[in-house]
């Protein structure tokens, strides 16, 4: 048996690259040794905070903003409300509630009209929930008691009677409560002898109420006549969409029709037409240009026109 311990020890060789790293790094080291015993307090570079640059914010990620439905492009409602609700970017007419469309129309609002008129339930009608209980629902969701507001003001300072429909409540249908208001805004302008204008914006007739409902066609149409003999005029402002009983009635009665830019305005609706004459029925059918152009209207005004040729149409209209 051999023992170990009696061979020789034997050095590892060492590479002369390795050797030669080794000796760099110490020199390295000696220099930079050197360097900060010369360097003193004062020649030492002084430390910085470092600031990580964020990414700028737009306005519409900051702000309460809205997305156009005809190109998608996100708008602050504080540029719309100054555009009046008209997408600076393609030009599309936003829905507006009817408070928003009476106070970008009137520059002086005086007085509402038609508040102490409340909703019944004559028919005791449910759908899928009882009547007053949708009522209840649609008043808590906008913030008001029925589908047309009214106020009376001013207009370039002449005075004017002013009602709109709201979309939202209920899809802005004809009650009798809406009847009841269009009434007294058309009794108020007789009365004074100052102009009334409409801006129609509704599915049509309310079918919760059913018949009483169908009388308001009958009845609000009288009061325009009566509007007529005066002398008194009456504009209607069709906005998007217009269809059913109020087509049928007070949104075509009037002395002048002036329509917002495609706005959709019929008796039945575009799909229901379709199925019963089982034709596709293309772009620009019901549209608002397309009725202009087969004598339906009188004019399309943009929005930021309405104004002034309102204005200028009842100057004209009104007598001296």
């Amino acid at each position: 048996m051999t023992n170990n311990s009696n061979l020789p020890k034997t050095q590892p060789n060492k590479n002369r690259g390795e050797a030669a790293m080794d000796s760099g790094l110490q020199s390295d080291q000696k220099t930079a040794t050197t360097e900060r015993k010369c360097e003193t307090w004062l020649s030492r570079p002084v430390p910085r905070v470092k600031r990580h640059s964020l990414p700028q914010l737009t306005a519409v990620e900051t702000e309460p903003s809205t997305q156009c439905p005809q190109c998608h492009s996100m708008t602050t409602n504080t540029a719309l409300i100054f555009n009046s609700y008209v997408c600076p970017h393609c030009d599309h007419h936003l829905a507006m509630t009817a408070r928003e469309r009476l106070a970008d129309f009137l520059d002086q609002v005086e007085q509402e009209l038609g508040q102490q008129f409340h909703a019944g339930d004559p028919l005791t009608f449910v759908d899928s929930k009882p009547y007053p209980q949708r009522m209840q629902q649609m008043q808590e969701k906008t913030g008001e008691s029925e589908a047309l507001i009214v106020f009376k003001g001013k207009l370039r300072k002449m005075d004017v009677v002013a009602c709109a429909f709201d979309f939202r409540f209920m899809g802005g249908s004809m009650g009798s409560v809406v009847g009841d208001r269009f009434v007294q805004a058309a009794e108020v302008a007789l009365e004074q002898k100052i102009p009334l204008i409409c801006f129609a914006a509704s599915g049509g007739a309310r079918m919760q109420e059913g018949v009483l409902s169908l009388m308001q066609m009958a009845r609000t149409a009288a009061a325009i006549e009566r509007l007529r003999l005066a002398g008194v005029p009456y504009i209607v402002v069709l906005t998007n969409p217009v269809y059913g009983g109020v087509t049928a009635s007070l949104a075509m009665l009037g002395d002048i029709h002036i329509a917002e830019p495609k706005a959709m305005i019929g008796f039945a609706g575009k799909r229901v037409i379709e199925q019963t004459v089982r034709q596709t029925l293309e772009e620009p059918f019901q549209r608002a240009e397309y009725l202009l152009e087969h004598g339906m209207i009188d004019q399309v005004v943009h929005r930021h026109q309405l104004n002034d040729t309102v204005h200028r149409l009842l100057a004209k209209l009104m007598p001296s």
